[in-house]
C-alpha cells in the first residue's frame, strides 16, 4: 500500500501509510530515523513485537501512548475512528503531518496526501504522545 492518508489520529494530524520512503520524502527527512507503528488490533501488535510480561497491561489500557521496545516505536490505538482506518491494513507508519521540524500546515499536508480523511473531529494540531522505553525489567519515561 503506496497511500499517503492524511487523518486525525488519537493526538495529532498525522500522515499515515505503509511506505516508509514516500514518507521520508513528504517529511524532507532522513532514513536515519524510523517511523512509528500504528496497530489496532493486539494480535497484529504481539506477532511483530514482543512485549516484556511486566508491561502488557500498560501497552493494552494506555491511551494516547507511544512505547519503544528495542529500537522499534509503536502504539497500540483502541480509539474506535482511527482503529477503524488502521484495521484493513494490519499496522500503518504514522508521523505527524509536517516537515520535519515544521509545524502544521493544512495546504501543504493536503497536497501531498493521496487520501484525506475528515471526520467530526476535524483536522486539528495537538499535543504529541507520552513516550516510554520498555525493557523486561523497567520503564523509562522518554518524553
Amino acid at each position: 500500500m503506496d497511500k499517503i492518508f492524511l487523518a486525525q489520529t488519537d493526538t495529532t494530524v498525522g500522515f499515515l501509510s505503509q511506505n516508509a520512503k514516500r514518507l521520508e520524502e513528504i517529511k524532507m527527512r532522513t532514513g536515519d530515523k524510523p517511523f512509528l507503528k500504528v496497530y489496532a488490533e493486539l494480535k497484529n501488535l504481539s506477532r511483530d513485537i514482543r512485549i516484556p510480561s511486566l508491561h502488557k497491561h500498560r501497552v493494552r489500557h494506555s491511551k494516547k501512548t507511544t512505547f519503544v521496545v528495542k529500537n522499534q516505536a509503536f502504539r497500540y490505538v483502541s480509539t474506535p475512528e482511527h482503529a477503524a482506518l488502521i484495521k484493513p491494513y494490519r499496522w500503518l507508519y504514522s508521523t505527524s503531518a509536517n516537515e520535519s521540524g515544521k509545524s502544521f500546515d493544512e495546504i501543504f499536508c493536503r497536497s501531498v496526501s493521496d487520501v484525506i480523511i475528515e471526520d467530526y473531529r476535524g483536522l486539528q494540531e495537538q499535543s504529541a504522545s507520552k513516550i516510554f522505553l520498555l525493557n523486561a525489567t523497567h520503564l523509562k519515561q522518554l518524553r
